[in-house]
């Protein structure tokens, strides 16, 4: 059984179909990408699949349960951290667990387990403006992480990072994505990014966008370094910028 399945998703927006029949999985332990042009219908699909828009057609299920329209039963990162710059870092990781009913006391000996993991050690007392843009992305997935039930969506989290932090943000998920067993979906349009962070990739393409390709990632996820000098990596990328133009 999947941890995560949709099967036959669309949806229109006044008459206009966004997404058709769209059906994607994603195992336990995996990190799958959705990988697509602007306006291909990735984030309308997210927004789906995190209950906060409902499907025209189509069910989500997580570990075989039907959460279609159910906000609140994956956790869900947008493009920017959105952390308040009013709140010291450990209360806006602790933030979820806080509105869930749990004491603030006990939010944060659950949180700091995994401040060091997420390379965030010694940043519990400071505020957001502190902290570098690297940081600040590594606080939003924590806070995301400590939110899931083992699986996040994240929307193209790392876009807004220079090509230097975004390779060392790369390698740094990919470890602590393994560490932690975290299931991962996310959405990006940087091919160089799908590759080097995924085991499968889906190619949302088209309007209405309908998924036509998955592509299989040539490379074991704890063999990444250098994978993006390698001939496998180039050959991967070369198959989907030719899929994608056509």
């Amino acid at each position: 059984m999947e941890l995560l399945e949709t099967s036959g998703i669309s949806k229109s927006y006044d008459s206009r179909e966004v997404i058709r029949d769209i059906s994607v999985r994603l195992a336990e332990g995996e990190i799958v990408s959705l990988l697509g042009l602007s306006g291909s219908g990735k984030t309308t699909l997210l927004n789906i699949i995190s209950g906060l828009v409902r499907p025209d057609a189509g069910k989500v299920f997580l570990s075989g349960t039907d959460i279609t329209g159910r906000p609140g039963q994956v956790s869900y990162m947008l493009q920017k951290d959105l952390l308040l710059e009013h709140k010291r870092v450990m209360d806006n990781v602790t933030l979820p667990l806080v509105i869930r009913g749990m004491k603030k006391e006990e939010a944060a000996k659950q949180a700091n387990v995994y401040f060091e993991q997420f390379g965030l050690a010694g940043t519990e007392k400071m505020y957001p403006a502190q902290l570098s843009g690297g940081m600040r992305q590594r606080a939003a997935l924590l806070r995301t992480y400590l939110a899931s039930h083992g699986v996040v969506l994240l929307d193209e989290p790392f876009s807004a990072l220079d090509m230097i932090t975004k390779g060392q943000m790369h390698r740094w998920y990919l470890e602590v994505a393994r560490k932690i067993g975290l299931s991962t979906l996310l959405i990006t349009h940087d091919v160089d990014e799908a590759i080097m962070l995924s085991d499968r990739i889906y190619l949302l393409t088209g309007t209405p966008g309908e998924i036509r390709h998955e592509i299989r990632v040539p490379a074991n996820r704890d063999d990444r370094k250098d994978f993006d000098l390698k001939p496998e990596f180039l050959k991967c990328k070369q198959e989907i910028r030719e899929i994608l133009r056509a």
